[in-house]
């Protein structure tokens, strides 16, 4: 047996950021197949509807793509580059992927979504309304919950009735999302849908049988992510129970993966074989990072706790849904990745009628020393991140990190001074 390849925790880092776009700037001005492309790197782009900076999706990808009109991910959903499905939960995917996420939805394995869950009860429960919405659809054209004008609280955020079997007839796949406005979902019959996608992409719409699907997921994982232990690997697609190291062997020999040491780990780590020449660089230290940017909480990066804390020491939990008296730092708070490690948090909020960018807070992660260069860093990261999302006037209200206050204002006022 080959002898397996050996990694420092520095090395297996990078070479996780590099896999995910976030180890050097993306370069400028952006372009929209950058965006597609940042999409299909990561295989999902996570939604989420908080924006207390900005909504999670747009700033997911401004920390790979750099500025980019937020828009265009609207415009790739309606031209069918990009579909929505539910995977780690609900995400836009490339259109390229729609028959693994298709097939994915259909395994027994995900009634345990809770979308999947709820749409199998409203089948059961509804059955009459959903086929009278489907057939609204069919006869109407695609609709928006907006456009029924029933009320009153369901189970799901208070959904109005109509809202709530639109999203399970999404979640069964007989309607797909057709294009958004202004953030709302409109919904189309799935045939309508992928026929307007084939006009402009060729895409596979052939399901895979339960092993291709299983093994696209799991390779799919590991791509993406660049590195990883077996236990991380089914939480990206949500694709079922923690997987261990014996079931990745067949893979292993066939070589479709290769097998890691990464120091200080009790586990191996996995990394797919189409990143060989990137475990390779990694290797001998050729990976450099230079990229600092603000994450969203819904980032892969650190969407998996336990992933975030082996890679990068960094302990994070999003607190938005923690009582307030007992949240440590915030109620959104962005981690900050500064070349290629973790460290710090910002409690930011952008106030857009005004045109303020908040910085409520901002943290150092233990064992981060406040300096100059930190300093410069952290200023133009985020001038550079309120203008991009139309709040330019930066106010700075608390730095909670020793010896980091002052410099940063000064940077903040010099980097201003030169845009």
């Amino acid at each position: 047996m080959a002898r397996r390849t050996s990694l420092s925790l520095r090395q297996a880092q990078l070479l996780q950021l590099a896999a995910q776009g976030l180890l050097v700037p993306a370069r400028a001005p952006a372009r929209k197949a950058d965006v597609l492309a940042a999409i299909a790197r990561m295989r999902l782009l996570q939604i989420d509807t908080i924006h207390v900076v900005a909504r999670s999706p747009w700033l997911v990808l401004y920390s790979r793509v750099g500025a980019y009109p937020p828009q265009w991910l609207d415009e790739l959903l309606a031209t069918g580059a990009l579909f929505e499905c539910w995977a780690h939960e609900a995400c836009f995917a490339p259109i390229t992927d729609y028959a693994l996420h298709a097939a994915h939805a259909r395994e027994a394995a995900r009634q345990q979504h809770w979308a999947m869950r709820n749409a199998t009860r409203m089948r059961r429960e509804q059955a009459g309304a959903m086929q009278a919405l489907l057939a609204h659809v069919r006869e109407h054209g695609a609709a928006r919950a907006a456009d029924f004008t029933s009320r009153g609280a369901g189970s799901w955020w208070g959904w109005k009735h109509e809202k709530r079997v639109l999203e399970a007839l999404f979640a069964s796949g007989e309607l797909m999302v057709a294009q958004r406005e202004g953030f709302q979902r409109v919904y189309d019959l799935r045939e309508r849908v992928l026929a307007r996608a084939r006009q402009q992409h060729a895409f596979d719409e052939h399901l895979p049988d339960a092993e291709t699907l299983r093994r696209r997921l799991v390779l799919g994982a590991v791509k993406a992510l660049g590195i990883a232990q077996a236990r991380w690997i089914s939480d990206y697609f949500r694709s079922g129970a923690r997987l261990r190291d014996a079931e990745l062997s067949e893979w292993v020999v066939q070589g479709r993966l290769l097998q890691v040491e990464v120091a200080g780990w009790d586990a191996p780590a996995y990394v797919h074989a189409d990143h060989g020449g990137l475990l390779a660089r990694a290797r001998r230290g050729a990976l450099r990072a230079s990229h600092t940017c603000l994450l969203s909480p819904f980032d892969p990066l650190v969407w998996d706790r336990e992933r975030a804390a082996a890679l990068f020491g960094f302990d994070y939990r999003l607190e938005c849904y923690t009582p307030a008296p007992q949240r440590r730092h915030g109620y959104f708070v962005l981690p900050i990745l500064r070349r290629g490690r973790l460290v710090g948090r910002l409690d930011a909020k952008a106030h857009r009628r005004e045109g303020v960018f908040e910085v409520r807070a901002l943290y150092l992660e233990d064992g981060v020393v406040a300096s100059a260069a930190l300093a410069a860093d952290l200023a133009r990261m985020l001038l550079d991140c309120a203008r991009w999302h139309g709040t330019p006037t930066l106010q700075l209200a608390r730095c909670n990190a020793r010896g980091l206050a002052a410099p940063l204002r000064a940077a903040l006022r010099m980097a201003a001074q030169r845009a």
